[in-house]
């Protein structure tokens, strides 16, 4: 099990350096100016020492050397700012366009992912992991680029110049460091799969919180109120269970390797103050040193290079403390990222960019033998056979659960037949791209959506290029006009995200004006007037009906009334087509039709 967990960790930092190598001339910028503060801060403990080794006695001060070493460190200390300012301004740039762009992806693989896999995924979920878990990887990638780069060099750059102060002090340093890799490494391996539990957790407390604020209308209707907070309570307990589990883990990690490093910060103390004593007690001034006394200087070990050697030793064992929080924030990083990457790597719509492109169309349909079923051991809809004429009206009738909606999914491509084929004007619609095929549907669901924008906007979703006077005449043709123009703003009033405080019947009356200012050649109307008043439905229907007229029209009803006049009626039963004819011939059968048609109408 340790060994897939790390294997997985490896495949998901590959995919993230793949983003991360688009960036390529900002990271190499990035180590360059890492390289330069590291060596300027590296080389403020030699000037310091230079400093400490002119003062000598009282009245053996060398005050215009250490005038001279404290200008070049005030020097240093700028330059090393800039550097520093200017590597952090390359990390952040890096780490937020490498989110953006694996968002971005994120958002576009969305769009190509089958209904399937959206149907049988929870939208709060899929929310959390392109919001929440890419802003919780965005955080661990930032920490990683400012700490990793520097980190890293300033242990190679101690280790350089404590071997040429003394190789003794340098070999206790890194005899004793291990210890600090073996603590850091050992918590952090158990660390990855408490984060993932963690960030698994967020994206069902999110999933859950989606669902009750959409739904909260049922929820008070229902007095569903306590039942909710018991239940967001258990799962909010669990969040806090494993984030307390993962963080008090995780932040073992500095205290154990501060122990070790302090630990490293006494060895040196005591091996360089035993090499002072042991030297002659002569002692060589930055001056001496600077004049040709290099020789004796790697002779006689000085308090400057001790004082050199301690600020060293502090310098050495601080990057594995941020390293060790890196490692840690990096464990969660990964999680989130694995998250986003099992997204975007589900399989998304078959590829059809190489197919031809269908034009517009009459509206003939031929269905033959189709057999199609959500789940493979429940069968919905077999051998299924119909044939439609351009322009002919479709209504398509039967109990809950008979096909009707999936019918509709498979004549728009939302899904595609297993077996069978579906052809519209003699061509398989598997043949032809889906874009160019639900370019000439129009489609009025009962659950409406609305974007949030303003009401314009909304209408000309399917013609962006469309006139104010067109928007108008489809809101007219849709009976819509009249309430938009009572709005505050009228055509410019802004509404929220699903229609905001629109009634349920405005909300679909937008929905119908969208189609009037289309006018596509094929029409699906799902129970489009089930939110509207009796009144303006008729209305509506008179709309429809002169809209219809030469095109291809499938209806879906529940209400019998709406679909009288219709060319043919099928009647559906068990996936299976029972009956099928106009309303008169239909009712003079007394079959099934009949019987829905009395239920309705008896009295």
């Amino acid at each position: 099990m340790a060994k897939q967990k790390k294997k997985f960790d490896k495949a998901t930092l590959g995919k993230v350096l793949r983003y991360i190598r688009r960036h390529l001339p900002l990271l190499c910028i990035s180590i360059l100016l890492a390289t330069v503060t590291v060596a300027l801060t590296l080389y403020l403990p030699i000037l310091f020492g230079n400093a400490i080794d002119c003062i000598v006695a009282p009245g053996q001060v060398d005050f215009l050397t250490i005038g001279r070493l404290l200008i070049e460190a005030a020097v240093v200390i700028a330059l090393t700012a800039v550097a520093g300012w200017l590597m952090n301004i390359c990390n952040n740039r890096i780490t937020y366009h490498v989110v953006r762009d694996i968002r971005a992806d994120a958002f576009r693989k969305i769009q190509k992912l089958p209904l399937s896999y959206l149907d049988t995924h929870s939208t709060g979920d899929l929310l959390s992991r392109v919001t929440a878990d890419a802003e919780q990887f965005s955080d661990g990638l930032l920490m990683g680029f400012t700490q990793l780069f520097t980190g890293v060099l300033t242990i190679l750059g101690t280790l350089f110049f404590m071997v040429r102060l003394s190789w003794q002090i340098a070999l206790v340093v890194v005899l004793v460091t291990p210890l600090s890799l073996i603590v850091a490494a050992f918590i952090a391996s158990r660390t990855h799969s408490m984060f993932q539990l963690q960030s698994k957790t967020r994206g069902e407390q999110t999933a859950f919180v989606e669902e009750m604020l959409t739904g909260q209308k049922v929820v008070r209707a229902f007095r569903h109120e306590d039942e909710a907070m018991k239940q967001f309570d258990e799962i909010n307990e669990r969040l806090s269970a494993c984030s307390l589990r993962a963080t008090f883990f995780s932040s073992l990690t500095n205290p154990c390797t501060r122990f070790v490093n302090s630990v490293v910060y006494a060895a040196v103390a005591l091996v360089g103050a035993l090499l002072v004593i042991r030297s002659d007690g002569t002692v060589y001034t930055a001056a001496g040193i600077a004049m040709g006394a290099e020789k004796a200087a790697a002779v006689y070990f000085t308090v400057g290079n001790l004082s050199s050697l301690l600020a060293y030793a502090n310098q050495y064992t601080k990057p594995f403390n941020e390293i060790s929080g890196v490692i840690t924030e990096l464990q969660n990083s990964l999680a989130c990222a694995s998250r986003l990457f099992e997204l975007m790597e589900a399989p998304a719509e078959s590829d059809d960019s190489a197919l031809p492109e269908m034009g517009k169309v009459a509206g003939a349909y031929a269905l033959t033998d189709v057999c199609f079923s959500y789940v493979p051991e429940k069968p919905l809809i077999e051998g299924l056979n119909l044939t439609v004429s351009p322009g002919q009206r479709v209504a398509i009738v039967g109990p809950t659960g008979c096909g009707k909606t999936t019918m509709i999914n498979l004549l728009m491509r939302f899904y595609d037949v297993k077996d069978g084929s579906i052809a519209l004007d003699g061509q398989d619609v598997r043949g032809v791209t889906r874009h160019s095929l639900r370019k000439n549907y129009g489609m009025v669901l009962q659950e409406t959506w609305l974007k949030a924008g303003t009401i314009r906007e909304n209408i000309v979703m399917g013609r962006p290029d469309a006139t104010d006077e067109e928007v108008i005449a489809a809101a007219k043709a849709a009976h819509a006009h009249s309430f938009i123009r009572r709005l505050p703003d009228g055509y410019d009033t802004v509404i929220g995200e699903d229609g905001g405080m629109l009634s349920a019947g405005q909300k679909q009356l937008l929905c119908i004006t969208r189609i009037m200012l289309c006018l596509p050649p094929l029409l699906i109307l799902d129970e489009a007037t089930s939110s509207i008043d009796t009144r303006t439905e008729q209305k509506i229907q008179s709309a429809f009906a002169k809209l219809m007229k030469g095109r291809t029209s499938f209806i879906v009803a529940h209400r019998l009334s709406t679909i009288r006049e219709a060319d043919i009626i099928l009647v559906m039963k068990d996936g299976n087509i029972i009956e099928q004819g106009d309303h008169d011939t239909l009712l003079h059968k007394g079959g099934f039709y009949a019987d829905l048609w009395n239920s309705q109408f008896e009295d």
